[in-house]
C-alpha cells in the first residue's frame, strides 16, 4: 500500500502522530479524540513505508478487545501480520516459547481463579472471609504482587502508601504467604507471577533476550496511563537498550492506582527521553459540544490542570441538547425519575443498547433493576466477568462445539431452532426468570440465541443457509477478539466498568457527597482519582447526559444529602424541583395493615409488610402470571419487562376494578397502564383480555 494513502482521512493531530515513525514518541490523547485509528494507522504507515516489517512490531494494550480492534483495524489497513496483544497475553506466549529452556520441566498451570486459590490459602492460616473479603484479599495479593512487594514487607508497603488494609496487615501478609507457598505446591501461577518471570527469563538470560529483541523491534503501548510497575518492568525488559516506543494515554483517565497503576510513566516519558516526540489529540469526536463542556469544567478543576500534560478537548459534533441535573427527595425517588426519562428516550427513538446508567459502586444497581422492570424497560448489569468467562457460557460453547462435530452434512432442522433446543437445559426457558442470577444466566443464554439468529439471517440473506459450524466459527472470531454478543438493553454498570465503552445516552446517578467522591477517599490524591473517575463517566455519553442525586436514602428520611463537590459551577444555583414533583407518590408509603413505614422496595410494591397477613386470589394471580408469560413471548422480552412478581402479587391482593385503582398500584406506571391496562383490568374482571380487546374493536369499526 502507498504509505502517502494510508494517512488519508486523518485530522492535523492524527497525521503529525502517524508521521512520527521512530520513536521515541509520546501521544496524549482526550477521551473520543481517535487515539486508536491515529496509532494503527501510523503502524500501517511505518509498514508500508519499509521503516519495519510487520512481523517486529509488538502493539500492547490492557483488553483482548482492544487488542482484537487494533488486530481489525490492521489487516484493513494492509498489516495482518502485526502482533496485537495485551501485556499477559504476549508474555504468557513467551513464557510458554522458551520455558523448556529457561527453566525446564513440566509447564505450570495458570490459576483459573485466583478467588478460590485465595479462599484455599486464607483456610489453611485459620481465616475464613466470606466472597467481599476473599476478593479484597486477592485485590491486595494483586496489588502487593504487581508493585514488587513481598509478603514480609507487606505491613510496611502498606503505610508507605496510605492503603487501607482489608484485615490487619500481619493477617494479610500470612494469607499472602500462604498463598505462595500453595502455587509452589500445586505447580500454578497467575498472571503476575507470569509477567515476573517473563522479565527475569529476559533479563537473566542474554540468549533469550537477543531472540526476544530481534523477534520484536516496534512497540506501542496503549493506555500507557494504566501502567503499573511490574508491567513496566516487562516493557524495559523488551525494550532493552533501545528507544522505538510509542506510548498512548491519557493522564485524566487514571481510575486504577487501586491496583498499582500510575500516570508516573506516562508524565514522566519526556524526562526519560528528552528527544521524545509529543503530540497531543484533543479533537473531540465522540461528544456533543455540551457534553464536552462539562467534561473540560470537571478536569480543570483537577489539582495539576495547568501542567503541560492537562488536555482541554475541542469538541467537532454539532451541538445537541443541554446536560440536565436533577434532584430527587430520596433513592427510589432518583432510580424511578431515571427510568422514566430512559422511557422517553426509547419513545423517542434512542435504542436501549445505546443508554447506561452509571454508578460509582455495583451495589446501588438494585434500585435501578426494580424501577427499569416496573417500567417495562429491558436492562443488563455490566459486572467484571468477562461473557466468555461466565460458566454458562463455557459449557453452551462446548456443547455448540460437540454438535458441531457431530452434525450430519445436510443438517436438516434449521440453526437458531437447534441452538435453542441445546440451550435450553441449560436455562434458555421461555421467559427469564426473576433473580438476578438466573436472569444474567438466561440474557447470557439469550445473546447465544441471537447470534445464531444473526448467523442465520445473514446466510440467509447471502442466498445460503446457516449451520453450527457458521455459528462456531463467529464464537471462536468473537473469544479471540473479546466481541461479547450483545443483549438488547439498558446498561447498568459502575464507573470503573464502563472505561472505554461509550454509549448514545448516560445516566450518571446517586451524585452525591460520600459517594463521589465516595467516602474512603480521605487524601487529595484519592479525591483526585474520584474526579478522574467522574471525568470518565462524563465523557462515556455521545449526546445525552444526565446528572442526578438524592437527598435522603430512604423515603421519608432525614433529607441531609450534599450534591457532590464535582458538580459545583456546573448545576444550577437553586436545586431544581422537577425531580420531586417527578415521584409518582410523595411522602412515607405505609403497611395497609399495620400502618408501619415501608422503605423495602418489594414492601412498598406489596403495600404491606412481608409479614402482615395478606390474602388474595391465587387462580387470579395464576391467570396474570400466565398471561404475562404469554405476553413476554409475544414481545420477545423477559417476563420481568411485563411485570415484576412482586406487581402481579398486588394486583392479585387489592384486585383494582378501575384505571385509577389499577395506577395506584405500585409498579404500574403510565407506559404500562397504558400498554397493558385493559388486559389486567379483564382478567381481574375474570374476563379473556383478548375476547375484551376485540369486542372493543368491533364497537369502534361500529
Amino acid at each position: 500500500m502507498d504509505p502517502d494513502r494510508v494517512l488519508e482521512g486523518l485530522d492535523p493531530e492524527q497525521t503529525q502522530a502517524a508521521r512520527a515513525l521512530r520513536g521515541p514518541v509520546c501521544i496524549l490523547a482526550g477521551a473520543g479524540t481517535g487515539k486508536t485509528r491515529a496509532i494503527t494507522h501510523r503502524i500501517a504507515h511505518a509498514v508500508a513505508g519499509g521503516v519495519v516489517s510487520e512481523q517486529q512490531v509488538l502493539a500492547v494494550t490492557f483488553t483482548a478487545r482492544a487488542a482484537g480492534e487494533m488486530r481489525g483495524r490492521l489487516r484493513s489497513l494492509g498489516a495482518p501480520k502485526v502482533q496485537a496483544r495485551t501485556f499477559h497475553s504476549a508474555a504468557l506466549r513467551q513464557l510458554g516459547f522458551f520455558w523448556g529452556e529457561a527453566v525446564g520441566g513440566a509447564k505450570p498451570n495458570l490459576i483459573k481463579s485466583k478467588v478460590q486459590a485465595v479462599a484455599r490459602a486464607a483456610h489453611s492460616v485459620g481465616q475464613q472471609p466470606d466472597r467481599t473479603g476473599l476478593r479484597d484479599l486477592a485485590g491486595e495479593i494483586e496489588w502487593s504482587k504487581v508493585t514488587q512487594v513481598r509478603p514480609s514487607d507487606y505491613d510496611k508497603a502498606v503505610a508507605k502508601a496510605g492503603r487501607q488494609s482489608p484485615l490487619p496487615e500481619g493477617e494479610v501478609a500470612r494469607v499472602f504467604e500462604a498463598y505462595e507457598e500453595l502455587c509452589r505446591e500445586e505447580h500454578l501461577i497467575d498472571f503476575e507471577s507470569v509477567l515476573e518471570l517473563t522479565a527475569a527469563m529476559i533479563n537473566e538470560s542474554p540468549k533469550i533476550a537477543q531472540r526476544v529483541r530481534d523477534q520484536y523491534r516496534y512497540f506501542v503501548v496503549d493506555e500507557f496511563q494504566d501502567v503499573n510497575p511490574l508491567q513496566k518492568l516487562l516493557l524495559d525488559a523488551w525494550l532493552g537498550d533501545r528507544d522505538d516506543l510509542c506510548v498512548v494515554g491519557d493522564p485524566s483517565q487514571t481510575i486504577y492506582s487501586f491496583t498499582g497503576a500510575t500516570p508516573d510513566y506516562l508524565t514522566g516519558f519526556g524526562d526519560r527521553y528528552p528527544h521524545a516526540t509529543l503530540v497531543r489529540l484533543v479533537r473531540d469526536y465522540r461528544s456533543t459540544p455540551q457534553v464536552v463542556r462539562v467534561a473540560n469544567h470537571v478536569i480543570a478543576q483537577a489539582k495539576g490542570a495547568t501542567s503541560a500534560h492537562h488536555l482541554t478537548l475541542r469538541a467537532q459534533r454539532p451541538d445537541g441538547p443541554d446536560p440536565i441535573y436533577q434532584e430527587y427527595d430520596d433513592e427510589p425517588a432518583e432510580a424511578t425519575g431515571v427510568a422514566r426519562k430512559i422511557s422517553v428516550l426509547l419513545e423517542e427513538g434512542v435504542p436501549a443498547g445505546e443508554i447506561a446508567v452509571l454508578m460509582r459502586t455495583n451495589s446501588q444497581t438494585a434500585a435501578y433493576e426494580q424501577a427499569l422492570g416496573d417500567q417495562g424497560v429491558p436492562f443488563t448489569v455490566r459486572g467484571s466477568e468477562r461473557f466468555f468467562e461466565r460458566p454458562e457460557i463455557r459449557e453452551a460453547v462446548h456443547l455448540l462445539r460437540g454438535a458441531r462435530h457431530g452434525a450430519a452434512d445436510g443438517e436438516d432442522e434449521p440453526l437458531v431452532r437447534t441452538v435453542r433446543h441445546l440451550l435450553a437445559p441449560l436455562g434458555l426457558v421461555e421467559q427469564a426468570p426473576e433473580g438476578r442470577r438466573a436472569r444474567e444466566r438466561w440474557e447470557s443464554l439469550s445473546a447465544l440465541a441471537q447470534l445464531a439468529e444473526d448467523v442465520a439471517a445473514k446466510a440467509g440473506s447471502a442466498g445460503g443457509r446457516a449451520t453450527m459450524a457458521h455459528l462456531v466459527d463467529e464464537i471462536d472470531m468473537r473469544m479471540a477478539t473479546e466481541h461479547a454478543p450483545g443483549f438488547e438493553g439498558v446498561t447498568l454498570a459502575s464507573l470503573h466498568a464502563a472505561k472505554g465503552l461509550e454509549w448514545d445516552a448516560v445516566f450518571l446517578v446517586g451524585l452525591t457527597e460520600g459517594m463521589m467522591p465516595i467516602i474512603y477517599a480521605e487524601t487529595d490524591d484519592q479525591v483526585e482519582e474520584e474526579r478522574r473517575l467522574f471525568y470518565v463517566g462524563v465523557t462515556r455519553a455521545r449526546e445525552h447526559l444526565v446528572m442526578s442525586w438524592s437527598l435522603a436514602r430512604s423515603p421519608g428520611g432525614r433529607k441531609s444529602r450534599k450534591p457532590s463537590r464535582f458538580l459545583d459551577g456546573l448545576r444550577p444555583a437553586s436545586p431544581s424541583t422537577p425531580g420531586r414533583r417527578d415521584r409518582r407518590k410523595g411522602g412515607v408509603v405505609r403497611c395497609r395493615v399495620c400502618s408501619d413505614a415501608l422503605t423495602d422496595a418489594v414492601e412498598r410494591k406489596l403495600g404491606r409488610c412481608l409479614d402482615c397477613p395478606s390474602t388474595y386470589d391465587e387462580a387470579l394471580l395464576e391467570r396474570l402470571r400466565e398471561w404475562r408469560r404469554l405476553t413476554a413471548r409475544d414481545q420477545k422480552v423477559p417476563a420481568y419487562v411485563i411485570f415484576t412478581d412482586a406487581t402481579l402479587q398486588a394486583i392479585a391482593e387489592q384486585e383494582p376494578g378501575s384505571v385509577s385503582r389499577l395506577s395506584a398500584v405500585s409498579g404500574v406506571g403510565s407506559v404500562k397502564l397504558d400498554r397493558y391496562g385493559e388486559a389486567v383490568l379483564a382478567l381481574v374482571a375474570g374476563r379473556d383480555p383478548e375476547e375484551t380487546v376485540a369486542g372493543d374493536g368491533e364497537e369502534e369499526d361500529e
